[in-house]
């Protein structure tokens, strides 16, 4: 029997009964089409997770019945990783934002760069916020996390990086002529990286985070893209000192 995962923003405690979001929903009633009753796991990203059934589904509102919280293994990794990713195009950052919360991030900032080519005002900025944290709710739900990484408002890579404290760990960017390789690193307990957007890191920011101590990180011999790059170094840092 399929149960279905999801993501619920709000308090959980067992005997409450909560309306859940409107696209888990539909898809539970139009999709998969249960019915009252059926088995649930809910969680809402304090780490626990609750077994719940169908209470009702209504044809604007499906609700659920929290039944107990249930014993769930920490799946967080060791390895505490901070992604400043350059804003990207579209689908692009989605999967940017899915593949990284897979990966064990534990933060991302989505960060203005010279050659950043999304404009966000304030109204857009707002959206794309809601869209890109029911992207990661979405692959908590698939991935088995009880923690969404926490997604920090848009930044200008110059503030972001004045801001940095020790919590920061060992500093990479991401950077072609880079003279760092991931198999010689000393990775520790936390780490940041750095990757561009489409057209990467242009001088003046290389410059600007390695004021900020960040070291120039290479993957190997061939150019990646900014939805390739970010994943192969996360997947290669967890792989160092991580839980791969």
């Amino acid at each position: 029997m399929r149960i279905p995962r999801i993501y619920v923003p709000q308090a959980l405690r067992p005997g409450l009964e909560i309306e859940l979001p409107v696209q888990a929903g539909e898809h539970i009633a139009r999709v998969l089409r249960m019915e009252r009753g059926h088995p649930l796991r809910l969680f809402n990203g304090d780490g626990d997770e609750y077994t719940g059934e169908l209470a009702s589904l209504a044809k604007r509102s499906v609700t659920a019945r929290v039944l107990e919280a249930t014993p769930s293994a920490d799946i967080e990794s060791p390895l505490r990783i901070t992604l400043g990713q350059g804003i990207a195009r579209g689908e692009k950052m989605d999967w940017i934002l899915q593949k990284a919360t897979e990966l064990g991030v534990a933060r991302i900032v989505p960060l203005v760069t010279d050659r950043t080519e999304v404009k966000l005002d304030a109204e857009r900025a707002e959206r794309r916020m809601a869209h890109w944290e029911a992207v990661i709710a979405s692959a908590c739900e698939q991935c088995g996390r009880n923690r969404l990484p926490e997604l920090a408002e848009p930044m200008k890579l110059a503030d972001w990086a004045a801001r940095l404290g020790d919590e920061a760990g060992l500093r990479l960017a991401l950077d072609p002529q880079g003279d760092v390789r991931a198999r010689g690193l000393d990775v520790g307990e936390s780490a940041t990286l750095v990757v561009g957007p489409e057209g990467g890191l242009s001088e003046h920011d290389l410059a600007t985070l390695g004021q900020a101590g960040f070291r120039g990180l290479r993957l190997g011999p061939r150019i990646l893209r900014t939805e390739t790059a970010g994943l192969a170094a996360l997947a290669a840092l967890q792989a160092i000192h991580g839980d791969l």
